[in-house]
């Protein structure tokens, strides 16, 4: 093989890989079947073709016999008025009408089994028509369905195109949550162990230190003093 050939072969089946991914099935059936419909409609206009040549015989068989027997009266009527040439020649039509209507009649003997024909393959085609037509449909709900359950089961595994990133997105904001929390918690350490100094505080380590000592003992003493109020409180009520 030609390395030209071989290129061609590869190209071919990329072609026919790319139309394969590319091709619809539900639009594939109903395009087959538009086309079913087409052959149809087609050989209605054949069987309507040959149908109306068939009435068109007939017509003609029977002015033919007419005219035959037109003939026959014409003479029968010459020859009682004594004029036999007329007569004559009266016959020699309706033997001519009678010669054609033989004619006639053999092509309409041909005729009619190419309608029996024609009628019995419309009928054939409808047939098939009609169950593709139930298949298509069962295959193109088919298909939807399971398209469909393909989508939601990619959507649910976090492979499709909407969900697909969700799982990674919820792991990097749950470590920059902890990543943050766990900063917050360092500079608060390091806060309270004076590492850091409050920029707006210019006091030392001692005397915050010594400042939350009175802090401390000022709420105590304010809460001793609550006790004893209430404590003074409830001796008047039972006095």
């Amino acid at each position: 093989m030609s390395v030209l050939a071989r290129v061609v072969d590869i190209l071919q089946a990329k072609t026919h890989k790319v139309l394969n991914w590319m091709e619809d099935p539900n639009e594939t059936l109903d395009l087959s079947y538009e086309k079913m419909i087409a052959g149809l409609q087609e050989t209605k206009r054949h069987l309507a073709d040959v149908v109306a040549e068939q009435k068109s015989l007939e017509r003609q068989m029977t002015a033919a016999q007419q005219e035959a027997a037109k003939a026959e009266d014409d003479a029968r009527v010459a020859l009682q008025a004594g004029r036999e040439d007329l007569a004559k020649a009266g016959l020699s039509h309706k033997h001519s009408a009678i010669e054609k209507l033989e004619t006639l009649k053999s092509a309409h003997a041909a005729i009619l089994p190419q309608v029996d024909k024609l009628i019995g393959y419309q009928k054939q085609l409808e047939e098939r028509i009609e169950k593709f037509r139930v298949q298509k449909e069962v295959s193109k709900t088919t298909y939807t369905a399971a398209q469909a359950q393909v989508k939601v089961t990619q959507s649910m595994a976090g492979i499709g195109n909407d969900l697909g990133n969700v799982g990674d997105a919820m792991r990097r904001a749950d470590d920059k949550v902890a990543g943050m929390r766990a900063k917050a918690d360092a500079m608060e350490s390091l806060l309270d162990a004076g590492v850091l100094n409050d920029p707006l505080d210019n006091r030392s380590k001692a005397e915050r230190e010594l400042a939350a000592l009175r802090v401390s003992s000022a709420i105590d003493s304010d809460l001793e003093k609550l006790k004893s109020e209430l404590a003074a409180g409830d001796g008047k009520k039972t006095g």
